[in-house]
């Protein structure tokens, strides 16, 4: 109503939201709750924050389970297969040690493992972001103040970490989990990468070892890194659209008018029997043109 003046709230009350950009999807919603909030610390400097994802899945395409007769949403009923349907609310959570046998733990347990990192990003070491194999990089986050008090002390934090060029690591407890973090400077705020343990990522000489030792021929590399010049260009990740997501959706606009639905003609094989010749080709062909990033 006009001339209704707004509570204020106090300022330990009033969060921060993650920070808007004009050039990465878009703003992350100021109603959104904090995936973590804790204190941020560096030896004895510390200050509250607050923990959001930096991404979002709200544009992603869900389908549901339908009863093909009657059209309804079907239910996920938890089912003992010796006694039948269970309330979820009776269920309880156990670790299998072996085939059929467990170790039930209850949630108060669970609560009652608590570290340090629960509530505290305890800054540990700084390294060279070089230094982190691409191989543990997990999600963003947006870390942010969770209130004024502690502006100073984020923005002194922040402010000499930019200036040091070093990424923070850091671990924290989130959704039951102990995680390392790296946490790096972006524009006026903090942002925090999920790194993954090292008994996550696979070895990859494991992977890798069957692939031969032996160098192909310098003239087909020569070639092909004159068709990687050819295409080099700037990255634009507004030129690169999810198009299954967007063929889902013309079939889903099709079947709602009651319109005929159209199959994707089958891939091409692209079976290469002259690898040099392929090359060649390749080279020949006309480059899409490079496109240099504004400043």
């Amino acid at each position: 109503m006009a001339g209704t003046r707004r509570k204020k709230l106090p300022a330990k009350s009033r969060r921060f939201a993650p920070p808007a950009s004009d050039d990465i999807g878009e703003a992350a919603p100021k109603a959104r709750r904090p995936l973590w909030e804790g204190h941020l610390r560096l030896s004895l400097v510390s200050c509250a924050v607050a923990l959001y994802s930096a991404t979002t899945k709200t544009n992603d395409i869900a389908f549901h389970m339908l009863n093909p007769k009657t059209k309804n949403r079907i239910r996920m009923v938890p089912t003992d297969p010796d006694s039948g349907p269970i309330e979820r609310s009776d269920l309880v959570k156990g670790y299998e040690v072996e085939k059929n046998r467990y170790v039930i733990v209850s949630q108060d347990e669970l609560d009652g493992v608590k570290l340090e990192t629960t509530r505290t990003l305890d800054i540990e070491r700084f390294v060279d972001a070089a230094a982190i194999d691409r191989l543990f990089w997990n999600d963003p986050f947006y870390l942010v103040p969770a209130d004024k008090s502690g502006l100073d002390a984020y923005t002194v934090i922040r402010d000499a970490m930019a200036t040091s060029k070093r990424i923070a690591l850091g671990r924290l407890v989130m959704h039951t989990r102990e995680r390392l973090m790296a946490v790096e400077p972006r524009g006026r705020g903090l942002i925090a990468y999920s790194l993954r343990m090292r008994d996550e990522v696979v070895d990859p000489d494991s992977v890798f070892d069957d692939i031969p030792k032996e160098k192909p021929d310098p003239k087909m590399i020569s070639i092909a890194q004159m068709i990687i010049d050819q295409q080099e260009g700037a990255f634009e990740p507004s030129d690169f659209k999810d198009r299954y997501e967007a063929a889902l959706r013309a079939l889903i606009t099709r079947k709602e008018r009651g319109e005929k639905t159209v199959s994707a003609p089958p891939p091409k094989d692209t079976n290469v029997i002259d690898l040099m010749a392929a090359l060649k080709q390749s080279l020949k062909a006309k480059a899409p043109a490079k496109r240099r990033s504004a400043r």
